[in-house]
């Protein structure tokens, strides 16, 4: 769309912009395939340089690679992704919340100034799961209001993926001057910001260690920067019913909803997703003889608590998180404290 374009943009899209030859495409290496432990995704969202990018920048996913797909009923090959992730780890719920703030679900003809059919955005699903999955993503995002205009992302059904030659994968690391100045250029960035400010990083920051300690209790500090527990029912928001959301006690950044908030009976707050995957950090924690997944905050690194695989469908995740390691903001305040970007967490209740 030409609103997106600006002069470096024409020049860009002029050198030929994120696109390669079809002869270095049947360069390609080997397609991504699910194993035992592994699934696969598959996404379109224009520039398969920029959704790539976003998604190795995405805590949990164990590959990505971009590439052309192709359809059950799509009569051209699309610029796109392919994601494999263990489901235990990340969800295909979590990686669908996160692709569609990577692009402009409504424009059809394209993606910002990479006009038409192939670089037009689509779910190629790879299973029955994916697919209700995928329609209720889409559905939830329609009906929350966030954009005026309908999605028009199609869901359909992978049939093959060709990866492009190895020099096209991780172009953003590779050549990141012209990554960089096709992506500013594009426009990408500024709809991503305009219309989901969490994308917006300056505001959230690591305080020193000796704020840190300042700021924090005895047992914030212990929970957050040393990995401790604190008791079960004995913590601040394990029964909160508030309607708000939470954040890190350390940098503010926004990690989970009230509305994802139940009660799994085990006295920690508990929740099915986060606000946003970005913000979240899964490691590994063999701390105890039985190895769980820790779950830590990006920008503060704060220990936040585990995420196990018993919880509620379709995810089957329980975030079970430290009170200590969260500060509550009640929906009523949420305006005042700078986090009026984050009403849309409701409209889908």
């Amino acid at each position: 769309m030409l609103k997106y374009m600006n002069i470096y943009a024409l020049i860009f899209l002029f050198l030929g912009g994120c696109s390669v030859t079809e002869s270095e495409e049947m360069q390609a290496q080997t397609a991504l395939q699910p194993t035992e432990k592994f699934q696969v995704a598959t996404f379109a969202g224009g520039c398969y340089w920029c959704m790539e990018a976003a998604y190795e920048r995405l805590s949990g996913p164990d590959s990505v690679i971009s590439g052309y797909a192709e359809g059950r009923g799509v009569k051209h090959k699309i610029e796109a992704i392919q994601v494999r992730f263990d489901p235990m780890v990340i969800s295909y719920e979590e990686l669908l919340d996160y692709y569609w703030r990577q692009f402009d679900p409504t424009d059809k003809g394209g993606s910002f100034y990479d006009r038409g059919p192939e670089y037009e955005s689509y779910i190629f699903y790879h299973s029955e799961m994916q697919q209700k999955l995928a329609e209720k993503s889409k559905s939830d995002l329609q009906q929350s209001g966030i954009f005026e205009d309908p999605i028009v992302t199609p869901i359909v059904k992978f049939v093959k993926f060709h990866p492009v030659k190895e020099s096209e994968q991780d172009f953003y690391k590779k050549n990141p001057e012209r990554y960089t100045s096709y992506r500013e250029a594009s426009g990408r960035d500024q709809f991503i910001e305009g219309v989901w400010c969490s994308y917006t990083m300056e505001k959230y920051q690591k305080p020193s260690p000796t704020k840190i300690k300042e700021k924090l209790t005895d047992l914030q500090c212990a929970v957050t920067q040393g990995n401790a527990t604190e008791r079960a029912f004995e913590n601040k928001f394990w029964d909160n019913k508030q309607e708000g959301i939470y954040v890190d006690i350390v940098s503010g950044e926004p990690l989970f909803s009230s509305t994802t908030k139940y009660n799994s009976g085990t006295g920690w707050p508990s929740f099915t997703k986060p606000i946003d995957p970005y913000y979240i950090i899964r490691k590994v924690d063999d701390s105890l003889p039985e190895v769980r997944t820790e779950v830590r905050s990006r920008i503060a690194d704060s220990h936040l608590g585990h995420v196990f695989y018993d919880g509620p469908q379709p995810n089957n995740l329980r975030y079970c998180l430290n009170s200590a390691a969260l500060e509550f903001i009640p929906r009523e305040k949420m305006e005042e404290k700078g986090y009026g970007d984050y009403m849309w967490v409701f409209t889908n209740e």
